[in-house]
């Protein structure tokens, strides 16, 4: 029976089923948010929403059933756990919030897909390497937010009046969003040699950091995807391996047969 139930729920066609019913359900949350639908469809969406829930349910179940206490050793399988029993907390009273949170069930799709699976994968192992670039860049700004405070605080104090403001204003000129006619040249405007001070600022986080973050992850990434590939292989040669001891056995029954066959 356990063995049905694991060949059923590891199956492709149980899984193309549970990702049709994800992206059905983030259809109907999304429709949820339009008031003119609600109006004529809301208690067959709601409905809907809860045959979908009932659905999740059976399935964590059943692969409970199928895996035992194996499920709780599987990172994904508690991703999947944890976002189900979120939609089974009632969303009233203090837990109204938690009516926001069932389109949380969307994110299924990342544990049920297995190129996103790889893809999260990949940002997993890059983190390690990410917390000395966002040390590094933590340096940056607060020498960069220290120099600002004290240069332009008094002439542009809702810019760089504290290290708070200035770490802020400097976050948006990082991201270059208005940098230039919005921050840049009102100061220049009073202080000329002022793109002394951001260009390097610029150049040593939007064109530097920021670049570092994506080589570290692409990086993460690569690994990751060649470390399936290795796995792979080594999956097709203990294959290939066990099919030439079968066929060396055949071999030799076929051989001996013969021989007895001569006698």
């Amino acid at each position: 029976m356990r063995e049905a139930v694991k060949k059923l729920v590891t199956s492709k066609r149980w899984e193309m089923v549970i990702i049709g019913l994800i992206v059905l359900n983030a259809i109907t949350l999304g429709l949820e948010t339009s008031k003119t639908v609600m109006a004529h469809i809301g208690g067959f969406l709601v409905a809907f929403d809860q045959f979908i829930l009932a659905v999740f349910v059976v399935e964590i179940l059943l692969r409970l059933f199928a895996f035992g206490f194996r499920f709780f050793k599987d990172p994904w399988s508690l991703f999947d756990f944890a976002i189900v029993a979120i939609a089974l907390v009632p969303a009233s009273g203090p837990f109204a919030v938690m009516r926001a949170l069932r389109i949380l069930r969307v994110l299924r799709l990342i544990s049920v897909i297995p190129s996103l699976r790889r893809v999260i994968g990949g940002l997993m192992a890059a983190l390690p390497g990410m917390g000395s670039i966002v040390v590094l860049m933590a340096l940056v700004f607060y020498v960069f937010a220290v120099m600002a405070t004290k240069l332009y605080g008094e002439t542009f104090p809702e810019w760089f009046g504290n290290i708070g403001l200035s770490v802020y204003t400097l976050f948006q000129v990082m991201t270059l969003e208005s940098w230039s006619m919005g921050i840049v040249r009102p100061v220049m405007d009073v202080y000329p040699w002022a793109w002394v001070f951001f260009v390097p600022f610029i150049l040593s986080t939007a064109f530097t950091v920021l670049n570092l973050f994506i080589g570290i992850i692409v990086s993460a990434m690569q690994e990751e995807h060649e470390a399936e590939a290795d796995a792979n292989r080594q999956a097709i040669h203990d294959e290939t391996g066990m099919i030439l001891e079968e066929v060396k056995e055949l071999r030799k029954e076929l051989k001996d047969l013969r021989e007895q066959m001569g006698k």
